[in-house]
């Protein structure tokens, strides 16, 4: 009986692991607008502040006011690219939209990471696709893709 109990909690565990690793990303879903909008639809709290990350539970944002956006942007496909498990999902520099899928090492979790080249800036906004919390990896990306930008310069 125990071999069963144990054997059904792998095999559940085996399934989510998959789905999480396997489950496709739809492009129009998460390669949409930087607006304040969480990863549910909700209307995300809280005010963008210039070259500052925001986070909230899930879901991280980035506003970067100077240099040409998308300068900024290019320079931030090439630095997101060269992080880890991370590739482009859909965007380009010349369409001024690029979101990218970052994945946890262990899980795979998919966290995505839309930014949009806009006529007052960069906006950058990190969300995650399962669960409630991120533990802060979302805002962390952020603040280290900032600085990795902000050394191109």
């Amino acid at each position: 009986m125990v071999v069963f109990v144990f054997g059904g909690l792998l095999a559940l565990l085996v399934a989510v692991a998959a789905y999480v690793r396997l489950a496709p990303s739809d492009p129009g879903r998460w390669n949409v607008a930087t607006g304040a909008v969480g990863a549910s639809g909700e209307v995300v709290a809280g005010e963008v502040v210039a070259g500052e990350v925001v986070a909230g539970e899930g879901w991280a944002r980035l506003w970067l006011p100077s240099g040409t956006a998308r300068g900024l942007l290019a320079g931030l496909d090439a630095v997101a690219l060269a992080t880890p498990r991370t590739t482009r999902l859909a965007g380009s520099v010349e369409e001024g939209r690029i979101t990218w899928i970052t994945r946890s090492a262990l899980w795979g979790f998919p966290d995505y990471t839309t930014a949009e080249a806009r006529a007052d800036g960069l906006f950058i906004y990190a969300r995650l696709r399962f669960g409630t919390g991120d533990m802060g990896v979302n805002a962390e990306r952020l603040r280290v893709w900032q600085k990795e930008l902000s050394g191109q310069e």
